[in-house]
């Protein structure tokens, strides 16, 4: 059995994925990978996460080249969930933002607190 044959799945399969700037740790984006696409991702050295909308893998850039190289995959101590540290180039946002988490919620309202890039 393969260390990610013992990771704890969710019912669907799924493990949840946290991605960090792996050079200032910055928190960039949560997604969701099954066993497959943690295993492209570690063939491939950039991040391949399943879409849970369209039921397909997505590698993250594949269109818009905002890639994720990996530099470190950590597991937690439950072993289930991952903590992913990358070289992220663009922004990691569909948005066009840096990171996933461009919005604060303040007295009940949300906002922005960072600007798009480009």
């Amino acid at each position: 059995m393969s260390a990610i044959d013992d990771l704890k799945y969710n019912a669907d399969g799924l493990i949840p994925a946290i991605i960090q700037d792996a050079s200032n740790g910055q928190v960039l984006m949560m997604a969701w990978m099954n066993r497959e696409s943690l295993q492209r991702t570690l063939d491939t050295g950039l991040c391949t996460y399943w879409s849970r909308s369209r039921q397909k893998f997505w590698v993250k850039g594949e269109t818009s080249g905002h890639v994720q190289r990996v530099r470190r995959i950590a597991v937690d101590c439950d072993r289930d969930c991952l903590l992913i540290g990358v070289e992220q180039v663009g922004a990691a946002c569909h948005d066009n933002y840096r990171s996933c988490f461009y919005r604060d919620l303040k007295d009940g309202e949300l906002v922005p607190n960072s600007e798009p890039i480009g």
